[in-house]
């Protein structure tokens, strides 16, 4: 780890936020570990609500709609709905100091108590006690006093560890620590981060609510890791909390640093470089990397890394980013040039190896075509239906559009990066590649079609099992003008394939697979949409362009309007992500189809195509 990074990461773990992933109501205090949890009792039933997290779906369990969250902790609002409670907690800072407000939002008809528990995680040192107003927490560099504000009760059958502070939920409580505040003087602290807050949205004039949308979920999504001591930001915390602490992604953990580098650096970075970082001793950035030590060891994802490590260069100008990382994304293109080449082309594929965790995915799929698809990112896609799968070299009978148009991309951007940090010789190496990959695309090209079609090795058929993946020449300037013209008229056009009111969906709407609309068989997701746009931006086709943009910003604020959602996909027909529990309320590249409209009016530097 450079200096430069190992700075950035201290700069980021510190203050007051909602880092601790088990809970939206728990705040702690970086770097001491110091916390507090926002708990509630009832007493009809008499059931206590220690931890909250969004878009939980069991019965009786609480509804949480989060409000807005600045990144720094300095204003943060959620909505907590649980067994006929309804509260509002704001929290804000002042200097050093965290306050946090509970509003209940309507007339208690039942009794209810706030419990404000105090405690130190992740085994920092340090220990904290009760007092008369409070609690004290103290280790060998540092005190702090908490105070709570409203009418304390006597409330002992609550399943806490640590000290807490009772107060009845009757009307406006607070919690304040290094001072003790009034509620109004609470009030007031909150109103002013909460005034800075919306200035900041406001920075995005028409497109503030888009602003608001994505930087809302990646805020509340964020959370710091102590097993590696840093901050990033999981797909999901229901995740998290069922995957040993957290659970990156490749491709999901890239896009988040796109998108953070709106405007916060720190967190693009660590996010970018904490995945990459992940690589495997084969020298691929895994599927996943989980909590509980389980890693993909048999399957990479969607190679985007170099794609998103040249944006945040372009942007920030750090060479000491590329020079971090550059050796990784090296590492993995080699991977996937020396074992995933199936033929002349690319094939997505799985590769066995020992298990170590005694995990369900150290097996499931692996060597297989479904390992194949888990590798491709999407997941049971109908376009890898009874495609056959090579034991021996581990990889499908299929030449994939998508994975040899993403590789040729990743060839170019890695091209880039490397003639900046001045690794010339690798340089020519990944422009051969690329060169080499494109010419081979020929063969995917049908005349008759106007399209890009995956092909079955063993037959040497097209696969007319299409999706967005079959647009992805776009994105590596595979297709000529000419071509690229012929599939927007004859295929994103075509309302029997993809074109209507919400596109685009993961199958095309005349496939047998689409009225499932379940997961990738139908539904739409944003990262599909984002890497269409990207290879639209290669192109003159500024009629499917400014299409894609609006109809990509209408479909993610339809939900987020309507329930303050971010979901991990989208049905194709009606444009609800509600529909299916297998759709995450709060997944963050389903904010993707929102950042598409940010980079077209400019408020990110516009991706350019490639070099060759």
């Amino acid at each position: 780890m450079s200096k430069n990074y190992e700075t950035l990461k201290k700069s980021l773990a510190q203050g007051w936020n909602t880092w601790n992933t088990r809970s939206v109501l728990s705040h702690v205090l970086l770097p001491e570990g110091f916390a507090i949890n926002i708990g509630i009792k009832e007493y009809s039933d008499g059931n206590y609500l220690k931890e909250s997290l969004i878009g939980r779906l069991e019965k009786g369990a609480e509804q949480v709609i989060p409000g807005a969250h600045a990144y720094d902790g300095s204003y943060t609002c959620v909505h907590v709905e649980w067994k006929g409670i309804e509260i509002k907690v704001e929290t804000a800072q002042l200097d050093d100091d965290l306050v946090l407000l509970v509003t209940p939002q309507t007339r208690m008809e039942k009794k209810s108590t706030l419990i404000i528990e105090s405690g130190i995680l992740w085994n920092r040192d340090g220990a904290v006690s009760r007092t008369e107003e409070g609690f004290i927490w103290s280790s060998s560099k540092k005190e702090v006093n908490g105070y709570g504000i409203g009418q304390q009760v006597e409330e002992i059958n609550v399943q806490t560890q640590a000290p807490y502070i009772a107060l009845t939920l009757d009307s406006i409580v607070g919690f304040s620590t290094g001072t003790e505040r009034s509620i109004a003087d609470i009030q007031q602290i909150v109103k002013e981060q909460k005034l800075k807050h919306e200035e900041r949205k406001a920075f995005y004039g028409d497109l503030k609510e888009v602003y608001d949308s994505l930087q809302t979920c990646m805020a509340w999504d964020t959370i710091y890791d102590p097993s590696h001591d840093r901050v990033v930001t999981p797909v999901s915390r229901i995740w998290n909390c069922t995957h040993g602490g957290y659970a990156l992604f490749c491709w999901d953990n890239y896009f988040a640093a796109y998108m953070a580098s709106l405007d916060n650096k720190a967190l693009a970075y660590a996010n970018a470089i904490e995945i990459t970082k992940e690589r495997t001793e084969a020298g691929f950035v895994p599927n996943c990397s989980w909590g509980n030590g389980f890693k993909s060891h048999d399957r990479s994802q969607p190679p985007v890394g170099s794609l998103i490590v040249r944006e945040l260069y372009r942007k920030f100008s750090d060479k000491w980013l590329l020079e971090e990382v550059v050796d990784d994304l090296l590492a993995w293109n080699n991977w996937f040039y020396e074992n995933r080449m199936n033929g002349d082309l690319l094939a997505w594929g799985s590769t066995p190896y020992e298990p170590e965790f005694d995990n369900y995915w150290e097996t499931a799929g692996v060597n297989d075509t479904f390992g194949g698809a888990l590798e491709s990112g999407l997941d049971n896609s109908p376009m890898y239906d009874d495609v056959p799968f090579n034991k021996k070299n581990h990889m499908m009978e299929l030449h994939d559009v998508g994975l040899n148009s993403i590789y040729i991309m990743d060839c170019l951007m890695l091209a880039d990066i490397c003639e900046i940090v001045g690794q010339k010789q690798d340089k020519e190496m990944l422009m051969g590649r690329a060169a080499i990959i494109k010419e081979n695309m020929k063969d995917l090209w049908s005349e008759q079609d106007g399209f890009y079609y995956n092909k079955l090795i063993d037959s040497g058929e097209f696969s007319k099992r299409i999706s967005p993946t079959n647009f992805y020449p776009l994105l590596g300037n595979v297709a000529t003008q000419e071509q690229a013209q012929r599939m927007m008229n004859e295929h994103f056009y075509n309302e029997q394939e993809f074109y209507g009111e919400w596109i685009l969906p993961s199958i095309s709407r005349n496939d047998k697979a689409y009225p499932e609309q379940e997961y990738w068989r139908g539904r739409i997701w944003a990262p599909m949409n984002f890497l269409v746009y990207l290879g639209l931006r290669n192109y003159d086709l500024p009629d499917a362009r400014e299409d894609l943009v609006n109809k990509s910003r209408d479909l993610l604020m339809k939900e987020w309007t309507e329930h303050g959602h971010i979901h991990e996909n989208y049905n194709a027909d009606t444009g609800e992500g509600c529909d299916k529990q297998t759709s995450d309320r709060y997944y963050h590249w389903g904010a993707l189809l929102g950042f598409i409209s940010l980079i077209e009016e400019g408020y990110i530097k516009g991706w350019e195509g490639q070099r060759d």
